[in-house]
């Protein structure tokens, strides 16, 4: 007698088929191209029929914009988590969120890819997508940030910009899972202009 496979809930199947969408759609992006990827070819990816794709979504881009939201927001809970677990001063919180961040792109470099090269010029909403992930980061970075520093105000959102265009090189370079080997060079670029102003961050 044959065992009896186990019958999963409705509910868990049909979240798991949404996230092989999502990730399919990562992976060909990355491969390929937003522009180059079809419906098609993202239920081939994900192994599910076109009918289950648009009972989840209305076309390409809704799934492309939900992938970018689920990586974006998996990659802000890691960091938040990281500074807010982080012991010691400033720069420890700093040093813990980077780790943290640099970890997540090398684990997942379809994602890393799709939210920092491809959201930036696929559609005007991916486009938004990645202008509000970096805000939410700068916001993060003040909340940790030395007060009364007497730095320009724009000086989080400098240093934000600054990390995005060295991980965006690397990530074109095809070297996202060489991330964490930045976190020297990032972590002295980030501290650096706090030392020796207001509240002292060494």
């Amino acid at each position: 007698m044959k065992p009896t496979r186990p019958v999963l809930p409705k509910e868990f199947v049909a979240v798991r088929k949404r996230r092989r969408i999502m990730d399919a759609i990562a992976e060909l992006s990355a491969e390929q191209g937003y522009e180059a990827t079809k419906i098609g070819d993202i239920v081939r990816r994900a192994g599910v029929a076109r009918k289950t794709l648009y009972d989840n979504f209305e076309g390409k881009e809704e799934v492309f914009l939900a992938a970018i939201d689920s990586a974006l927001q998996e990659a802000l809970v890691r960091v938040e988590e990281a500074c807010a677990e982080a012991e010691g001063d400033w720069p420890a919180h700093v040093e813990a969120g980077l780790t943290a961040l640099l970890a997540h792109l090398a684990e997942h470099p379809s994602e890393a890819r799709m939210c920092m090269i491809d959201a930036l010029s696929a559609t005007p909403a991916s486009g938004a997508r990645y202008d509000d992930a970096v805000h939410r980061f700068v916001e993060l970075m003040r909340r940790h940030a030395p007060q009364d520093t007497g730095l320009p105000p724009t000086i989080e959102e400098t240093l934000v910009g600054g990390v995005a265009w060295i991980l965006n090189g690397q990530i074109r370079r095809g070297e996202v899972e060489q991330a964490p080997d930045l976190l020297p060079q990032l972590l002295e670029f980030v501290v650096s202009p706090y030392r020796g102003v207001g509240k002292s961050a060494s």
